[in-house]
């Protein structure tokens, strides 16, 4: 995938969870990823990992129709920078 086309799904995914997750859960996700045909969220603290979890199985099923080719969601712990 090209930087460009990287960079414009993680800004695509991102607004699209902004809009779906309670706002101090998004407020956590500290990056979005997809790769090969998984989408990657990562949170800022193992904590707010957990919490991401449970909101983003709530949501899994819109999130794989919102984008063809990802076939599983998985959260990770990514602290800010």
């Amino acid at each position: 995938m090209r930087v460009t086309t990287a960079a414009a799904r993680a800004s695509f995914w991102n607004e699209w969870l902004s809009n779906r997750l309670p706002p101090e859960t998004g407020a956590r996700v500290s990056g979005v990823v997809e790769r090969d045909d998984t989408l990657v969220i990562f949170a800022e603290s193992a904590a707010w990992s957990a919490r991401l979890r449970f909101a983003v199985q709530e949501l899994e099923r819109e999130m794989l129709a919102a984008a063809r080719g990802i076939r599983s969601v998985v959260v990770r712990v990514r602290p800010r920078d």
